[in-house]
């Protein structure tokens, strides 16, 4: 997952206007019925045929209106590049940025080439390092942490990348530089302008790889999510505007440390297992990966959990690059997310990798919580 900041003023590098190019439409040529079967030349049982240029269904435009409401086109595809270029064009967000996530995308893209081919490549399994956390790291997460920060450092407009992978956040060369710090979940000391509080992002969003490649975003007006055709190589808009239910009978918790938790969590789980007043209790789902978890919640709602324990006092999730940016899209689509006491959005980190506990999902079911927490 990733969010941006700013850490100065920025410099607008091109036109925000778009040229209205006429475009050519796509012609089909479509055949009539046989006029003759024979003529002067012709050999027996020739056809000739009498052939017109027609409009496709794709060239069908705006144009066209129903009840004074344009009609959409059927066939029309909208990707990443343009939907960035519309915001842009409206003054949501800047040309540096668009550049920025552009080039997050395009890590995102070859990150999704290496997994469909990671077995044939031999890149699964462990690198033999370890982190700054003390974590074994996968081949795949080195690999994935240097490809965006190539992608970064090459778009020019990066000052600052943090990362799970890097012991500290790192400054982008003089000659590279730019005016975004990007976070990065794939840094003991603080630079400057990093540790800010999640209310302060320009942007978050992650990159789910499954069955289907998800690039789901927020600008701060709404969630978006986009899909990878692999037919053109374009993310493609597929979800537009997501606005996560209010309430959700799906709870994700690891229930494995059950007992290390303390009781007024327990309470709440032992309540969530008891029947309602249809007869139906709710139904538990924990995968253990955030992205999927928080990726399911904004489509169908419920709650999701990653509380202290008697072991990780402060949990396990880092406060600055999973859970605030993870807290940005869920509270742009509608939802909560908490540490149990305040909005996780309000908390100012005090070091890179700070941990946190936290709540997140539907406002109905997180305000429940936060009654049985109280």
């Amino acid at each position: 997952m990733v969010r941006t900041f700013p850490s100065s003023s920025s410099h607008l590098l091109f036109s925000t206007s778009l040229s209205s190019n006429s475009r050519l439409s796509p012609l089909q040529l479509r055949g009539r019925r046989p006029l003759s079967t024979a003529g002067a030349g012709a050999g027996a049982g020739a056809v000739r045929l009498r052939l017109r240029a027609v409009s496709s269904p794709a060239t069908l435009t705006a144009e066209s209106k129903t009840g004074g409401k344009e009609k959409e086109q059927y066939y029309q595809l909208q990707n990443l590049t343009t939907w960035l270029l519309k915001q842009e064009q409206s003054g949501v967000i800047d040309s540096e940025l668009t550049i920025v996530l552009s080039s997050i995308s395009l890590a995102c893209k070859q990150i999704a080439s290496l997994l469909q081919r990671s077995s044939i490549i031999n890149l699964n399994g462990a690198h033999g390092t370890i982190n700054v956390q003390g974590e074994d790291q996968k081949k795949l997460d080195v690999i994935s942490n240097e490809l965006f920060c190539s992608c970064l450092r090459s778009s020019g407009r990066t000052g600052i990348i943090a990362s799970e992978e890097e012991d500290v956040p790192v400054a982008v060369e003089e000659t590279y530089s730019g005016n975004y710090i990007v976070l990065d979940q794939a840094a003991e000391k603080c630079v400057v302008s990093v540790c800010q509080p999640g209310s302060n992002l320009l942007a978050a969003g992650y990159c789910l790889y499954s069955s289907a490649i998800v690039f789901t975003l927020s600008i701060g007006k709404g969630v978006f999510a986009f899909t990878l055709d692999p037919t053109y190589g374009e993310f493609v808009l597929t979800h537009e505007n997501i606005q996560i239910p209010k309430t959700g009978k799906i709870y994700s918790f690891n229930e494995g440390n059950y007992d290390l938790w303390d009781e007024k969590l327990k309470n709440y789980l032992d309540h969530l297992r008891q029947p309602g007043s249809n007869g139906k209790s709710y139904s538990g789902r924990y995968i253990g990966c955030l992205v999927g978890e928080i990726h399911r919640m904004l489509l169908r709602g419920g709650i999701y959990g990653n509380p202290n324990n008697m072991k990780s006092k402060n949990g396990n999730l880092r406060l600055l690059y999973e859970c605030a940016p993870m807290s940005y899209l869920v509270e742009q689509a509608g939802g909560k997310a908490t540490d149990g006491h305040q909005r996780i959005l309000e908390i100012t980190p005090a070091e890179v990798h700070q941990r946190t506990p936290i709540y997140i999902g539907s406002p109905e079911e997180v305000d429940k919580l936060q009654t049985y927490l109280a």
